[in-house]
């Protein structure tokens, strides 16, 4: 078992980074840190949410080419748990110096959980003593969520909990959510015909910070997806927008925490309430089939 500390980035390959680029900082709320490459050779955008390094990383390939970045406690960690993994069966490849250099990380493991879902568990390298200030204030804290597609989520689960050391805080219906820190939780499994992404998340300071948010991006021709709303799972308050090549954005503020670990996760029905406890229901009826 590896046991993962924190959500560290997400890797978005795109038809447009420059239009990728826009989107993050003028209407998300994000920092340009950095790009490497050209148009047509390696073109890459890197964005912040908080002081770390980057939080982002928009590529020129197809939009379903997605990895999302852990991160584990130390090199030694890393490389011990590589080893289990392996031993149990599942594929491993240490990045090379150069994947590693691209990504800020002093160290690597790649790998696919059961259901395709690309992975990169790092140890991060120096992060910048830079402020954190986008262009907009729009109340980012930092990255704080993925949703993962699962062809099986109770195989998932197994797998997520058991190589990975997450943890299940709730479910609705056989979608975990799992947390890795105090958080109620950083990944959730969605059961789907496909691997990828289903949508990424952003913490936020308040809920004013949601309402003008949905307001501003209203204004500027950016589609509401979901919300504003309650998540009676984990407390939080959220709105989905759209994000570049179809990928759900959001933002949640006031997530509640889980400090108990012998607490139980409790089992909420595939049903609307479960989703939003205020009434709120996903345009078109999904967020992302």
């Amino acid at each position: 078992m590896i046991a993962l500390k924190d959500l560290r980035y997400v890797r978005l390959g795109t038809a447009d980074v420059d239009a990728a680029a826009r989107f993050a900082t003028r209407f998300a709320g994000l920092q340009e840190v950095g790009r490497m490459g050209e148009r047509g050779a390696g073109h890459a955008v890197y964005l912040r949410s908080d002081a770390r390094h980057h939080s982002v990383v928009c590529f020129e390939g197809d939009p379903a080419d997605q990895a999302v970045g852990f991160e584990v406690a130390d090199p030694a960690d890393l490389k011990a748990g590589a080893g289990r993994l392996a031993a149990a069966g599942y594929p491993v490849r240490m990045g090379t110096r150069d994947e590693c250099a691209v990504r800020n990380v002093s160290s690597m493991v790649m790998l696919s959980d059961p259901s395709g879902n690309r992975l990169e568990l790092v140890v991060p390298a120096k992060d910048t003593d830079g402020e954190f200030v986008p262009i907009r204030p729009a109340g980012v804290e930092r990255l704080s969520t993925v949703g993962l597609r699962s062809t099986d989520p109770a195989r998932d689960e197994a797998f997520w909990t058991g190589a990975l050391g997450a943890r299940v805080s709730d479910r609705i219906g056989t979608a975990p959510y799992l947390r890795l820190d105090d958080a109620h939780h950083r990944v959730a499994l969605v059961a789907a015909r496909r691997p990828g992404l289903r949508h990424i998340g952003f913490q936020v300071g308040s809920l004013d910070d949601i309402m003008r948010a949905t307001y501003f991006l209203r204004e500027n021709g950016i589609s509401i997806r979901f919300g504003p709303g309650r998540d009676p799972v984990s407390a939080a308050t959220f709105v989905y927008f759209a994000g570049p090549d179809g990928l759900p954005w959001c933002y949640t503020t006031q997530q509640r925490t889980i400090t108990n670990e012998a607490q139980r996760p409790r089992q909420f029905p595939v049903a609307p309430r479960s989703w939003c406890m205020w009434g709120s229901r996903p345009e078109g009826g999904d967020l992302n089939p």
